[in-house]
């Protein structure tokens, strides 16, 4: 009979440098177990044969993942000329190939130029957005095709970094929700033939980038010379994924309120109303996450919005 694994609390951010050929959630669960911890998520999904910068959150850290999923991305990515797949990328199979463009720098350059800033994109098919509980990719690998509406993405920049006769390999600075197989083939069409993903790094989210990124393979030999306890120095805090958001110092008696769900004074700030803020005790640990209240007598109030368990 196979001994169960005994979980831990474990609390911090980790960024992994996501392997090729990996989804995220096995590497979630990869790195969850060389830690033991009992609660674990990711900030934004990678596709398989995408690689690079994933923050893995654990324990009080997956309270606040969602500002790591709202946070803008960076890419570098190789869009293969000539042909349309049917994920959009690598993985698969060719419906239609095409002529080659005639290309030069100035001809990319100037439609990279066109296609940054605001604009509407539909999702592909081959994606995790679910429709009446199930993903889009398990309906399409059935053969169904679903309308999705176009939502709004915001390309911020568009660099060009290499290109040849069938291939232009860019760098893409894009908000979140931006899918990088949908602008290849965009970017193909507006070329004057067919495009998919060749290759997808990820090599920014949020503050987060390559340089801190760790391998499942350091890890994994961490954990073998050190232990779980040796794989959880290397967590960065909870509030990483916070530092863009004002700080706030409370003393004993503010922080006795927050932490037992009560709102508190703020005599004077500088701060909005219904901004939200970091909170830290009177011993400057990370409690939690507050949000700035108009108060009485024209003064302020602080309301405690996410709390840390610890």
């Amino acid at each position: 009979m196979q001994q169960r694994i005994k979980r831990r609390r474990v609390d911090g951010l980790l960024v992994v440098d996501k392997p090729l050929g990996w989804t995220s959630n096995k590497t979630l669960q990869k790195v969850r177990w060389l830690l033991k911890a009992k609660k674990g998520g990711h900030t934004g999904n990678l596709d398989p044969l995408a690689t690079g910068v994933l923050p893995l959150c654990f324990g009080d850290a997956t309270k606040f993942a969602q500002y790591g999923l709202d946070a803008d991305k960076t890419y570098v990515t190789r869009i293969q000329l000539g042909e349309r797949r049917s994920t959009g990328d690598a993985e698969g199979e060719c419906l239609a190939r095409a002529s080659l463009p005639q290309l030069t720098a100035k001809k990319l350059e100037q439609l990279l130029n066109e296609f940054t800033g605001h604009q509407k994109q539909v999702p592909p098919m081959y994606s995790a957005l679910k429709h009446q509980g199930k993903k889009l990719y398990e309906l399409a690998r059935a053969g169904q095709e679903i309308e999705r509406p176009a939502r709004d993405i915001e390309l911020h920049e568009l660099r060009l970094l290499d290109w040849g006769e069938d291939f232009i390999e860019i760098q893409v600075h894009c908000s979140k929700g931006t899918y990088i197989r949908v602008l290849g083939e965009d970017l193909a069409k507006a070329l004057g033939t067919e495009g998919y993903l060749g290759s997808l790094r990820r090599i920014d989210s949020g503050d987060f980038n390559l340089s801190e990124a760790l391998t499942l393979e350091a890890l994994e030999k961490t954990w073998e010379e050190q232990g779980e306890a040796g794989v959880e120095a290397l967590l960065q805090p909870v509030d990483q994924l916070l530092q863009h958001l004002a700080r706030v110092d409370l003393n004993s008696s503010q922080s006795r309120d927050l932490t037992h769900g009560q709102a508190t004074d703020l005599l004077d700030t500088d701060l909005q109303i219904g901004e939200n803020v970091r909170l830290y005790s009177d011993a400057q640990t990370f409690i939690g996450l507050g949000e700035i209240q108009q108060g009485s007598n024209s003064n302020f109030a602080l309301r405690p919005k996410k709390m840390c368990a610890s």
